[in-house]
């Protein structure tokens, strides 16, 4: 779960990899219409959706001669998941807690 974690969250640090994958929330795209609204090549929009596919973020397909890209809607699960341990702390007041301390081990402070 580790390296899924790592390559989602290294994909997802670029901010070109994410305006893509916010175009694809809307429906599947072609790689040349994914391309259009960026002012690079193709090849590197290329290697974007390849870095995006490695990490399992999108599929790519080939319908006839174009291809395709779709969000895999479960790809962010893990990373979400992750994350929302993080929100199930409450912030620590540190004034509090030294006052706590202070009142606990009244030799601490001296």
């Amino acid at each position: 779960m580790t390296r899924d974690l790592d390559q989602a969250f290294a994909a997802l640090a670029d901010p070109t990899r994410r305006a893509i994958l916010t175009m694809l929330l809307e429906d599947d795209m072609a790689v040349t219409d994914v391309a259009e609204p960026f002012e690079m090549s193709l090849a590197a929009i290329s290697k974007h959706l390849g870095v995006l596919t490695a990490a399992g973020l999108i599929s790519q397909e080939k319908r006839g001669r174009v291809k395709w890209c779709k969000l895999e809607p479960d790809a962010l699960r893990a990373a979400s998941v992750w994350m929302q341990g993080f929100g199930q702390f409450e912030p620590v007041n540190l004034d509090a807690f030294e006052r706590f301390l202070a009142a606990e081990l009244p030799d601490a402070g001296a």
